[in-house]
């Protein structure tokens, strides 16, 4: 009995011992073969053992097994698996590099295949890929699409200088004709396409990361992606348990406040994420003060067998933004500077009223959006991935209307000696105490109907003498209003992911949005005037009405608030239906990845007006003009081995008017000249992967056939009075063609260098005609029907042709890094007109001088915390360094040997009389680029 306890007691002995043994923890420290890849995450392969790494890339796992495999991975590097052994209680698996995949987004991130990712070495696109912490770090005091300034083919200014004004060209095409995708949902205006980043501001601060895919993309709907597709993948509530606390200041007083904090994802498969930041500042302009908040809410839910994972987002960025709108010339510039260096923060819309500084021209907008996110492993083969979203835009910007003896707000008689309004000046003649001097002599205001009475009249009408074809008169005056610009966006995607062999895999969905746009105008400030007269509903003709409400311009905070106003001047309701359906069939086998992709969807355009129309009149509710249109696109990628892989691709796109081409001059009648627009697209590219050195080639040549466009004015004369008409070109045909290079290398463990060169050739292609119609009716003008336009070879302007940067960052310290960047621009040219190239022998676009920026950075980060698995982060940029001069755009196109007058040719020429700056005409209109910023943050990571 004796013996036989003491064999169970020595057996039990070594079944704990061996137990022990069998159990142990597993270390190691993960880095990019530089330095520490913080937050990578490791798991025990098979088990639901994982963790995250520490600052220092260290990271510690508890085995229940005596050997193993452990997987990293980490956002933009390939997964690595590593075996273990347990000896004597630990595995240390010594130091890890990963190999990067800077163009690649994890699946860890992206797990809706309703998210169009292109992943490095097998989607065959031109893709680069910013990071969360890039954005964080590099960003500052920038606007959002600003981060992609060094993006091969990409072009970026600030146009005026408003806080969120900012634009992006990418190949040469602006932001229009660009798909910006946020989770997998398309935000460009449903009627023009257009991307306004002031109501996107917040997106900084939530993004994990952000893609360019140039040309047409991989993105399966049927976007308006003619240059180029920006994927940006927002925060989900499932992320790691932390949070940070982060402050940042800057000039012109810019001050950001900004916390937030993740749950990480519970027990219970329940999961959080919050995040509210607040800015403000003076701007870097004159008057262009701004305030803005951003708000972003994620719960999520996953189930313990993975099969469902629900996200619910809600993300707004209310703001509201004075702006400098007036592009002044070159001369005007130097007036209030000198003629070597011009006042490039010459604001001319802003001014002071009342002690205050005052600025007319200000955006105010808020437009949250809500998506709810279902993804259903529905079996190990299919996946089903669903998204509804909504978006209720409520806003407008403010601007003038009306004139003081045909002279608008910002004209010479009412800017004081530094150039600035004197909008006292202008309320003292609207309320009757104040002459303003015009026709000859100062006047004062008289009343109409006893009262002093503001309306759109400038004051001026054509109807005078052959000396003076003015008439003048004393009783109009300025008003500031509105024009609002507010919407309710619905919409659905569906996409149905089904792995039909080990080779092949089909996706098939659904893409549907309704849009109902609210135009119309209020006032806003009567600037000392009695009353709006307004006379521009037709059912009201010829008495009008006499309006003395206001509405402030404040941001609506509460988008379901549908608030009751006084309208004027215009007031319509455009309508969008989309339906759309897509598939695409990839196939994946050894180093071969093809695929190819379809869509086709019907938009209907829909007009309502009860302004221009009676309530009688069948174009006071116009039917759906439903337009057909789609894309087809094939691609295939090859992995020579693991360091080389070309790709090829091409794709057509039939592209359907924007709703005011449907629609023209605010007008119901449907555009007889409605026709798709043509895209045709082909690009090839090679890409080389090494541990040291990464580069990517591509070239593309993109065919935009069809291109409706919607012009300005003709000119004043030949008995057309000025901003009377409006005109459309058809026939537009561009080709855009270029190569591209993309490089970055780690030199030392240290340093690491970054670089890209993109080289364009943007030309019309043949010529095109331009009708011009009469804005009243919009009946044709005389000699304007059909007429040439000699645009053949002439320069796409607005964008740079040739770009190339060359980045470096180099840790001094440990976690000392200073970091370094020069960004080149040629081959820049002005923005056109094409009305004005009514001759064959013109001289096609004007070339703006070239111009490069450095920009450089410092970052220190200090672990703090008991386990050092805390950080305080500093981080100083400071953009344009060298403070350099130059001319970020110019709206007009006037050459240094074009005649100073068009009537007089004996007063020579721009050149002749010395009046050129850097060999650019002084009177271009144009907005220079910002000179030196600077910002610091100040973040604490837990």
């Amino acid at each position: 009995m004796k013996k036989m306890k003491n064999w169970l007691l020595t057996g039990l002995f070594f079944m704990i011992v061996s137990t022990v043994f069998s159990q142990g923890k597993v270390t190691g420290t993960i880095t990019d073969g530089t330095g520490s890849l913080p937050g990578a995450n490791v798991q025990i392969k098979g088990s639901s053992t994982a963790t995250s790494t520490d600052f220092d890339g260290k990271f510690t796992l508890n085995s229940t097994t005596s050997t193993g495999e452990i997987v990293i991975s980490y956002l933009g590097y390939e997964n690595k698996t590593v075996k273990f052994t347990v000896n004597g209680g630990t595995a240390n698996v010594g130091t890890i590099a990963l190999t990067s995949n800077s163009n690649e987004l994890s699946e860890i991130v992206v797990k809706s295949t309703v998210v169009d990712i292109a992943k490095d070495r097998k989607t065959p696109v031109a893709v680069s890929t910013i990071k969360a912490a890039e954005i964080k770090e590099k960003l500052g005091t920038q606007e959002f699409p600003e981060i992609l300034r060094n993006t091969p083919s990409v072009y970026v200014t600030k146009s005026g200088g408003g806080f969120g004004d900012a634009r992006i060209n990418i190949r040469g095409f602006n932001q229009n004709n660009i798909a910006v995708m946020i989770n997998g949902m398309p935000v460009n205006d449903m009627e023009n396409g257009s991307v306004y980043w002031s109501n996107w501001a917040g997106l900084s601060d939530v993004t994990s990361a952000m893609q360019v895919q140039r040309g047409l993309g991989s993105s399966k709907l049927a976007t308006p992606s003619v240059g180029g597709t920006i994927n940006i993948v927002t925060k989900s509530s499932d992320m790691k348990e932390g949070g940070s606390f982060s402050s940042g200041f800057g000039n012109g007083r810019n001050f950001k406040i900004q916390g937030s904090y993740n749950t990480g994802k519970l027990e219970n498969g329940l999961s959080a994420s919050v995040l509210l930041s607040q800015t403000m500042g003076d701007g870097y302009i004159p008057g262009t003060q701004f305030e803005g908040s951003n708000y972003f809410i994620a719960l999520g839910y996953g189930t313990k067998n993975d099969k469902h994972n629900f996200q619910l987002t809600v993300t707004g960025a209310p703001q509201w933004h004075n702006q400098r709108s007036t592009a002044s010339t070159i001369a005007t510039y130097q007036k209030y500077g000198s003629l070597t260096e011009p006042n490039i923060k010459y604001n001319p819309d802003t001014g002071y009223l009342n002690g205050e500084q005052y600025n007319i021209r200000k955006n105010y907008y808020h437009k949250p959006v809500a998506s709810f996110n279902w993804d259903y492993n529905i079996n190990e083969t299919t996946k089903l991935s669903s998204v509804l979203y909504a978006s209720m835009g409520r806003g407008a910007g403010a601007s003038a209307t009306g004139g003081i003896g045909g002279n608008v707000y910002n004209s010479s008689v009412f800017l004081l000696p530094n150039g600035m309004v004197d909008y006292d000046k202008i309320q003292a003649w609207n309320n009757g105490t104040g002459s303003v001097f015009f026709n000859g002599a100062n006047r004062t205001r008289t009343q109409v109907g006893g009262v002093y009475q503001n309306s759109s009249s400038t004051g001026r009408t054509g109807a005078g003498n052959a000396a003076d074809p003015y008439v003048y008169n004393t009783t109009s005056g300025i008003t500031q209003t509105s024009s609002i610009n507010s919407h309710d966006w619905f919409g659905a995607l569906i996409n149905l992911n089904k792995k039909l062999s080990s080779t092949l895999t089909l996706d098939f969905g659904i893409d549907a949005r309704t849009y109902t746009g609210y135009h119309f105008t209020v006032v806003n400030d009567l600037l000392g005037g009695g009353e709006f007269f307004d006379n521009t509903v037709a059912s009201l003709r010829p008495a009008g009405r006499h309006l003395t409400s206001t509405y402030a311009t404040n941001v609506q905070w509460n988008v379901f608030d549908k608030r009751d106003y006084d309208k004027i001047s215009f007031n319509s309701t455009g309508k969008v239906r989309w339906y759309g359906a897509f598939t695409q069939l990839e196939y994946s086998k050894d180093n071969l990845t093809a695929f190819v992709q379809g869509a086709i969807s019907q938009q209907g355009f829909k007009r309502e007006d009860d302004f221009v129309y009676l309530p009688t009149d069948p174009l006071a509710s116009t039917s759906y003009e439903n337009i057909l249109g789609g894309n087809a696109k094939a691609g295939a990628n090859y992995n020579i081995n693991e360091k080389h892989n070309v790709y090829v691709n091409a794709g057509f796109y039939s592209r359907q008017p924007f709703f005011n081409s449907v629609y023209p001059n605010n007008r119901s009648t449907v555009n007889p000249n409605l026709t798709n627009e043509k895209i045709t697209g082909f690009e090839a590219g090679y890409g080389f992967r090494s541990r040291f050195f990464n580069a990517t080639v591509n070239l593309y040549n993109t065919t935009w056939n069809d291109r409706y466009l919607k012009g300005n004015a003709l000119p004043a004369g030949g008995g057309i009075a000025a901003n009377t008409t409006y005109t459309e070109f058809t026939g537009l045909n561009e080709v855009h063609s270029g190569i591209e290079f993309e490089g970055s290398s780690n030199i030392t463990d240290r340093f690491k260098v970054n670089a890209m060169f993109s080289y364009g050739i943007w030309e019309y292609k043949g010529n095109a005609s331009v009708n011009a119609y009469y804005q009243a009716d919009n009946t044709p003008v005389a000699g304007y029907t059909a007429a040439t336009v000699y645009m053949d070879k002439v320069k796409v302007g607005d964008a740079a042709q040739m770009t190339a940067s060359l980045g470096a960052s180099y840790e001094v310290l440990t976690r000392v890094t200073v970091d370094a960047n020069y960004n080149f621009n040629d081959k820049l040219y002005a923005g056109l007109s094409p009305v004005t190239f009514t001759s064959a022998d013109n001289k096609g676009a004007l070339q703006l001088p070239s111009y490069g920026l450095f920009d450089a950075g410092f970052s220190y980060k200090m672990l703090t915390g008991k386990n050092k698995d805390k950080s305080v982060n500093f981080r100083l940029n400071v953009n344009n360094l060298f403070d350099k001069i130059y001319i970020a755009e110019s709206r007009t196109n006037i050459f240094a040997d074009d005649n100073v007058s068009s009537s007089n040719a004996a007063l020579g020429t721009y050149a002749s009389n010395n009046r050129l700056y850097r060999g650019v005409a002084d009177a271009n209109q144009v907005f220079f680029g910002f000179g030196r910023t600077w910002n610091f943050t100040l973040r604490y990571d837990f």
